[in-house]
């Protein structure tokens, strides 16, 4: 028997009306609709159709930039806007970013669960610790925890939100109407949690999900957040410029998970793309110059200097950066700050070329060209042990997933190397993931009650 050809897998990122900070600015974008249903929607059921593993919700706990004047800061509550999707569409995984340090384990577990049962399986949680100071503020907090105390936090988090969900054996619910028995009660268990961040009795208040957990992402690039993903996730969302990178990142981590019982399959790797689609790629480099010359300077540093943890407001644009904080004194997002000071020193950039940089993927890798040219690079990243698939990241909505939709799709799918139908119905299926058993069945497995 041959064996089964391996398939990227794909996440569509919903980031406001697009990812560049001026999409909404963009001829082509509805930025009218940002809190308009048929907005959502039709972003779901694009990439339903281009049959990608899930749509990725990003959060902020705060306005981001310093002013709401010119950017789009307006956010949806995640877990609410795909409990709504979860309804118009049958397929696609749901993944909410939902932060560690500013919820509850009790909280964010009975949502999750719910989300997972209202989708039939297809519920995700972005684990994030938050990054910013302006959070804080809106949580009765001066300033932002340390960064280790955030992961410290989101580790004792994670294990406790798993309890909660395993709290209830799969087969508890009985609903004997005859008896008048509604559950089994030995099978439904207080998890008696006691840690130092938590400490939370038990049982939820809802039965195990459809997924048995949903599936677990987390986002960090630093060595706190490398070891929090081999010991917890099932997917990682990263940023690398370099295939020399991406490769760099994924041999590390994925030789992290042995440490913790876990083998190369239970972890996917999936970096950010900034996918800009033309005809040629001159028309792609001008439609993306076109979205760069809607920037205002201000937004730009303003990004930007979040980004580095450095005020740059007084600086000239066609400079150079100045000398930036080392990466200990940074309490923020590490990884984040390390990508784009590394970005500056191997291109030379200036602020202004960083600016566009920022601006456009934020960070992550921008390719330009045809849709040819665009699953050329796909392809070579997948092939050569830089990544199990990518999160697309439009930049702008809803024109750019449609092109990638229609147009990148069917050649990868012409390939070999990406999906024509889904085989399952729940997210686990499409990432080719077990589902995990109850630390409290008899039959659960060691390695299952690990988290």
């Amino acid at each position: 028997m041959s064996k089964q050809a391996r398939h990227m897998h794909l996440g569509a990122f919903l980031f406001g009306v697009g990812h560049h900070v001026s999409a909404w600015r963009y001829p082509d974008t509805e930025a009218a609709g940002i809190l308009d249903p048929s907005f959502y929607e039709r972003f779901a059921q694009t990439a339903e159709r281009g049959k990608f593993d899930m749509l990725f919700l990003a959060d902020s706990l705060a306005l981001l930039g310093r002013s709401p004047a010119h950017t789009v800061s307006v956010r949806p509550e995640p877990i609410t806007l795909l409990s709504y999707l979860a309804g118009v569409t049958s397929r696609i995984g749901l993944a909410a970013t939902v932060s560690t340090t500013y919820h509850e384990p009790y909280n964010l577990a009975r949502e999750f669960a719910t989300l997972d049962h209202l989708s039939g399986g297809r519920a995700a949680w972005n684990v994030v610790t938050s990054s910013r100071n302006e959070e804080a503020a809106n949580f009765s907090q001066e300033r932002h925890p340390e960064h280790a105390v955030r992961y410290a936090r989101a580790k004792e988090f994670i294990k406790a939100a798993a309890a909660l969900w395993d709290s209830w054996e799969d087969d508890a619910i009985i609903a004997d109407r005859a008896s008048g028995q509604f559950a089994h009660p030995d099978k439904v268990h207080r998890i008696d949690h006691q840690g130092s961040f938590f400490k939370i009795r038990g049982p939820l208040n809802a039965p195990r999900p459809p997924q048995g957990r949903p599936v677990i992402i987390q986002a960090g690039a630093s060595e706190a957040g490398r070891l929090l993903a081999a010991e917890t996730a099932e997917v990682v969302f990263t940023a690398w410029q370099t295939i020399e990178e991406a490769q760099l990142f994924y041999g590390n981590v994925k030789s992290l998970l042995a440490r913790f019982g876990r083998t190369p399959d239970q972890l996917k790797i999936m970096p950010g793309i900034f996918p800009v689609i033309g005809t040629s790629e001159a028309e792609a480099r001008e439609k993306e110059q076109a979205l760069q010359q809607l920037v205002l300077p201000e937004v730009g540093l303003s990004m930007l200097s979040g980004s580095l943890n450095v005020d740059l407001s007084g600086y000239p644009l066609d400079g150079p950066l100045p000398e930036l904080p080392e990466l200990e004194a940074v309490n923020g997002g590490k990884s984040r700050f390390q990508l784009v000071a590394d970005m500056a020193r191997r291109d030379g950039l200036t602020i202004r070329q960083l600016i566009y940089r920022v601006t456009g993927a934020r960070g992550h890798r921008t390719i330009h060209g045809t849709p040819v040219q665009i699953a050329d690079q796909l392809e070579a990243w997948f092939t050569q042990a830089a990544c199990d698939g990518f999160n697309i990241m439009p930049p702008y909505l809803p024109g750019g997933l449609d092109e990638f939709v229609d147009q990148v799709i069917p050649e990868l799918q012409n390939r070999g190397l990406f999906r024509t139908e889904y085989n399952g119905t729940t997210l686990r299926e499409h990432l080719g993931l077990h589902r995990p058993t109850s630390r409290f069945s008899r039959t659960s497995e060691a390695s299952s009650a690990s988290l």
